[in-house]
């Protein structure tokens, strides 16, 4: 069985190489250029993972895009960085494939200081304190890496493009009734700069996007 792991992507040229050659067996590369101006894509296809293109910006456009993209019965989605081993995937993608959750998150634990800066942190734990009392789904990070059914993720009707699209996913699979879990997965300085963790205007701007879908 092939994996789909779905990849969005702003000017990763250079965490690339590392994150896509830790691939597992069977867990096929889907990269969403979302409007890179460094040679992201083309490094992809050098590396042989098939590419995505998704103009319009924002990381829900891009994961949503890829979700589209992909042909496989099983997706998951991480983040392009290099802060998440993809090596990690067959722990995060098992409950699915076995049957015993129908949504797993991985929680993120950080292997080094400066990792996860705190205002990041305390805005993600904040976020997932709401999302337990609302929901009663057992998290405790909105963490990138994931997988799910692709069927099934398609049913929800997902329709946030920024960075609301993860909140969203699990509100949706909780009120469908999935079966949520989470296993841990280390979490690695990443290659460059972040657009969101790596300034505090950058995670103000993620906050309020998973607001708004919460409170929508």
């Amino acid at each position: 069985m092939t994996i789909d792991v779905i990849l969005p992507c702003l000017n990763e040229e250079a965490a690339l190489g590392w994150v896509l050659g830790r691939m597992p067996d069977g867990y096929r590369p889907l990269v969403v250029d979302n409007g890179s101006t460094d040679r992201s894509a083309q490094r992809a296809r050098d590396l042989g993972a098939e590419v995505v293109h998704e103009p319009r910006r924002g990381f829900g456009a891009a994961c949503h895009a890829g979700l589209l993209a992909s042909s496989a019965e099983l997706v998951c989605f991480m983040d392009a960085d290099a802060s998440l081993d993809p090596a990690e995937l067959p722990r995060v993608a098992s409950p699915v494939l076995d049957g015993r959750a129908d949504l797993v998150l991985g929680r993120r634990v950080p292997t080094a200081a400066g990792a996860w800066p705190p205002h990041a942190r305390l805005g993600n734990a904040v976020l997932a304190a709401i999302l337990r009392r609302r929901t009663g789904a057992p998290l405790h990070d909105l963490g990138p890496m994931r997988a799910a059914g692709r069927a099934a993720l398609l049913a929800l009707e997902l329709t946030d493009r920024r960075f609301g699209y993860p909140l969203e996913m699990a509100l949706r699979a909780a009120a469908a009734g999935w079966r949520i879990a989470e296993t841990d997965v280390g979490y690695l300085p990443r290659t460059g700069r972040s657009k969101v963790t790596g300034t505090v205007r950058g995670t103000l701007r993620a906050v309020a996007d998973m607001r708004r879908v919460m409170h929508s």
